[in-house]
C-alpha cells in the first residue's frame, strides 16, 4: 500500500480516530476525577562520615540498604505511631512507607502516602527524626573517627501522588487514537473488495475509466385499476 493510500484512508475516516481519542480521553479524565486523592510526604536523610576515608566511605555506601531496612522496622514504626497517635497498625503504616537510597549522594529518601496531605508529611518527617535519634545514640557508642553522622535535609514536604489527571487524560487520548487507527484500517479491510465509485475501479484494475453506464431508475409501481383507467383514457383520445 502506497503512502497516498494511507493519506486517503485517514482523510476519509479520520473523524473516527478523533472521536475515539476524545471519548477515551474524557473517560480517563472522568475516572481520575472520581478517585480519592493520595498525597506523598517526603523527607530526606543525608549521611556523612566523620572523616574522609576511602574505607569508611565505602562502608557507608554498603550500610545504606541496611539503614533502609532499619527505617521500616517494626520498632521505628511503633515509635512513629506513638508520637503521632495514629490509629494504625504497624503493618498498615508499613504499607504507606517507601524508601529509596542514593549511594552517589549518601542519602535516603523517605516517602509516606496518605489521603490527608498533612498526615503524609508528618509521618515522613517523624520517621526521619526517629531514625536520626536512633543513629545519634548509636554513634555515642562508637569511636568518633568511625562515626557516620546523619542529618535531615530541608523540611518535609508533600505532593500529589495520585490521580495524575493530566497524565491520565493524555494517556487515554493516545490510547484512543491508536485504537481509532486500528478500527479505521479494520473497516477499510472489510470494504477492500467493495467497488462503489470510478476511483475504486481504477484503484483495483489500474486502468483509467473512460465512461460508465448510468443507473436505471426502477419502474414506478402502478395499481391495476389505475393502469386500466389510463388505458381507457388513451383509447378515448384516439376516437
Amino acid at each position: 500500500m502506497e503512502i497516498q493510500e494511507y493519506f486517503r484512508i485517514l482523510w476519509k475516516r479520520g473523524w473516527i480516530i478523533v472521536l475515539v481519542a476524545v471519548i477515551t480521553a474524557l473517560s480517563a479524565y472522568g475516572f481520575s476525577s472520581m478517585q480519592v486523592p493520595v498525597y506523598k510526604g517526603v523527607s530526606k536523610l543525608h549521611f556523612r562520615p566523620y572523616r574522609v576515608d576511602w574505607g569508611l566511605t565505602n562502608t557507608a555506601k554498603e550500610w545504606l540498604p541496611l539503614y533502609r531496612e532499619r527505617i521500616q522496622s517494626d520498632q521505628m514504626l511503633k515509635d512513629v505511631i506513638g508520637r503521632l497517635r495514629l490509629d494504625l497498625s504497624v503493618d498498615a503504616l508499613k504499607g504507606k512507607i517507601a524508601t529509596a537510597a542514593d549511594q552517589a549522594t549518601f542519602s535516603i529518601q523517605i516517602e509516606a502516602r496518605d489521603h490527608d496531605p498533612e498526615i503524609a508529611k508528618r509521618i515522613a518527617e517523624t520517621l526521619a527524626q526517629v531514625f536520626k535519634e536512633d543513629q545519634d545514640e548509636f554513634n555515642q557508642l562508637q569511636d568518633k573517627r568511625d562515626q557516620l553522622e546523619v542529618s535531615i535535609l530541608n523540611d518535609a514536604r508533600y505532593y500529589l501522588f495520585s490521580p495524575r489527571k493530566k497524565i491520565n487524560t493524555l494517556a487515554g487520548g493516545i490510547f484512543g487514537a491508536m485504537l481509532g487507527v486500528v478500527i479505521v484500517f479494520f473497516l477499510e479491510w472489510l470494504e477492500s473488495d467493495v467497488v462503489r465509485t470510478t476511483e475504486d475501479v481504477e484503484r483495483h484494475v489500474g486502468v483509467a475509466v473512460l465512461g460508465s453506464i448510468p443507473a436505471i431508475a426502477s419502474e414506478e409501481v402502478i395499481p391495476v385499476g389505475a393502469r386500466r383507467k389510463r388505458r381507457w383514457a388513451f383509447l378515448k383520445s384516439l376516437k
